[in-house]
């Protein structure tokens, strides 16, 4: 028996590929995104405390409400945005689902969305499936900001919305204040929605702002705005995360979420309601990430790849144009086998496979496994 794909173009993600091929020949993994260092005890000590305690049943379909209070208090904080816990803010489980949840509430055949590339692979199938159309734009190269002039040229009457993300991956860029004034200068009288990942929020470096869609009031009003936990305390494999929307775009995400998840993994909702008390366990995440991405540039050094400047997320991306001409995905496979360590090809972040011969490295490792990396790619 056959069945006709809803997605004939899509295989085994690259990031599977790398990683098993990481563990066949015992490399160091650099190429997934996920810290290789122990989460928070606390945090761990609260799930146990909240299973002790009886939250074992289903928690409600939109989140655990002391849970979803926390973040908006949070927000408020952070954006001064009134977001309202019950009618805003909705618990998923990760980030990568809130995204799909929100393009699939919001999406329907034939409508346009404009995808910024390099992208995260999750973006363009998650279209595709709802029959939505990804109208790609090259993110100017090298330093990997939007071309709005190219996002212009590329609206037509069925483009129904942008996706953004900031810190960026796979390149570590980030959206600065003039990003958000052609943004609002191109959504102005227009009916285009917004879904911004923001999973990276608290891992952006050198003192710079994270300019979430929270913080612009008529930005927020189209947009659905995706985080993740994961992210945030070192916890990939719990996999939860949130979307704040404004409440008409919630009512429409919540329709899809509750006949898909219903609901997310009660006693790590229950104990992260806790813990976002304790601001500094988030506020200082940045500058403990950027001592890793500083390390790692600096050990690098003496290595012929050539790092380009990350200013947010796990990632910093690099040329190895002094080492190889060989296409990136050719080059990241013989290295991971030779060399023994692993990387992403970062052509496996645009559709047509674009190749500017570069790889993404993730920093968010130990020192000693960065500085393992680096003694084995000395020898390249």
């Amino acid at each position: 028996m056959e069945i006709s794909s809803r997605l004939p173009g899509v295989s085994t993600t690259i990031f599977t590929t790398m990683s098993a091929l990481a563990a066949e020949f015992h490399a160091v993994n650099l190429g997934q995104g996920f810290p290789d260092f122990p989460m928070n005890d606390e945090l761990i000590r609260l799930v146990h405390q909240a299973m002790k305690d009886g939250f074992n049943q289903y928690a409600p379909m939109a989140g655990y409400l002391p849970l979803r209070e926390a973040i908006a208090e949070k927000i408020f904080n952070l954006y001064k945005n009134p977001v309202h816990p019950e009618t805003e803010i909705t618990i998923t489980p990760g980030g990568t689902y809130a995204i799909y949840s929100a393009i699939t509430s919001l999406i329907r055949e034939g409508d346009e969305v404009i995808v910024p590339e390099p992208a995260y692979d999750s973006y363009i199938p998650n279209i595709e499936i709802n029959g939505g159309v990804a109208v790609t734009i090259p993110l100017r190269f090298p330093d990997y900001k939007i071309d709005w002039r190219a996002v212009k040229n590329a609206i037509s009457p069925k483009t129904k919305a942008i996706i953004l993300n900031s810190p960026h991956n796979p390149t570590g860029s980030i959206l600065k204040n003039e990003d958000i004034e052609e943004l609002r200068t191109l959504v102005r009288d227009s009916s285009i929605f917004i879904i911004s990942d923001e999973v990276y929020e608290h891992l952006i470096f050198d003192d710079l702002p994270h300019l979430s869609m929270l913080r612009f009031p008529d930005l927020y009003q189209r947009s659905f705005v995706c985080f993740s936990f994961g992210k945030v305390y070192n916890c990939t494999g719990w996999k939860l995360g949130y979307c704040v929307a404004p409440p008409k775009l919630t009512a429409e995400f919540r329709k899809v979420h509750q006949f898909n998840c219903f609901s997310c993994f009660t006693p790590a909702q229950v104990a992260l309601s806790i813990f976002l008390k304790n601001k500094d366990a988030y506020l200082q995440l940045s500058a403990l990430m950027q001592e890793k991405r500083d390390f790692f540039i600096r050990i690098m050094k003496d290595t012929r790849f050539r790092l380009l400047p990350s200013y947010g997320s796990y990632f910093i991306c690099s040329s190895y144009d002094n080492i190889s001409d060989e296409d990136d995905k050719t080059f990241a496979i013989r290295m991971t086998k030779e060399a023994g360590v692993a990387s992403i090809p970062l052509s496996a972040f645009y559709r047509s496979g674009k190749d500017d011969k570069m790889i993404r490295f993730c920093f968010c490792k130990k020192e000693e496994t960065l500085l393992k990396a680096a003694e084995r790619l000395i020898k390249m």
